[in-house]
């Protein structure tokens, strides 16, 4: 993957339904390329799909946090990718410090969560994991 595949994959997170011609637009590319390099990237793996947030996804789902994970090696990509497919899995964070990864996690309930957090811990490459659940969530 080069710098325009992840500059690509940097605004499909952001907006999955963005058109290819506007992609093209941002990215300066034909629309047939970026088209190629998305398919591309669905066929290796990179691109695993696309899903809608939903304000609703968000109220129902009441319990809700964080886990922290430590990456074995150098597979931190491919575990990043293995737990964005995840359904409780809202977002997955690349970081600078004692961690590797932190995803932010939303279930209905704490027997969904725990679930989730085993599926993770499981995966080959992750060495060490930290949860924090979120109690209270104030707005400005």
């Amino acid at each position: 993957m080069d710098d325009t595949d992840h500059r690509l994959l940097a605004l499909l997170a952001r907006d999955g339904r963005a058109s290819v011609s506007s992609l093209a637009a941002t990215l300066k590319l034909t629309r047939a390329t970026v088209r190629a390099r998305m398919d591309r990237l669905t066929a290796s793996g990179d691109l695993l799909g696309f899903r809608a947030v939903l304000k609703a996804d968000l109220a129902d789902r009441p319990v809700r946090g964080i886990i922290l994970i430590e990456i074995e090696g150098t597979g931190a990509a491919r575990v990043a990718r293995i737990i964005s497919a995840i359904a409780e899995v809202e977002a997955v964070h690349s970081t600078h410090g004692r961690w590797d990864l932190v995803a932010e996690l939303g279930a209905d309930t704490l027997e969904a969560l725990d679930t989730t957090l085993n599926r993770i811990r499981m995966i080959d490459g992750v060495s060490r994991s930290e949860t924090n659940l979120y109690l209270s969530t104030r707005r400005g």
